[in-house]
């Protein structure tokens, strides 16, 4: 299922869009839902690992990334 959205961009934006779509070889439409998906995949890792390291212990993250060969 597609819903459709109607999207004002500024005149350079659009310009850049449109010049990175065709370098990739893809419609603006694909490049922009792939844009859109790749920041959601970003916000969902950085929520994911902020909530993970709540609990966690600084100093022993330390200690164990000291004690790895290089």
């Amino acid at each position: 299922m597609k819903a459709r959205v109607s999207l004002n961009l500024p005149h350079s934006l659009k310009k850049a869009v449109e010049d990175f779509a065709a370098k990739d070889g893809v419609s603006v439409n694909q490049y922009i839902a792939l844009a859109v998906a790749e920041k959601i995949g970003a916000r969902g890792a950085a929520e994911f690992f902020a909530e993970r390291g709540k609990n966690g212990d600084p100093a022993r993250a330390i200690a164990f990334l000291e004690g790895r060969p290089e």
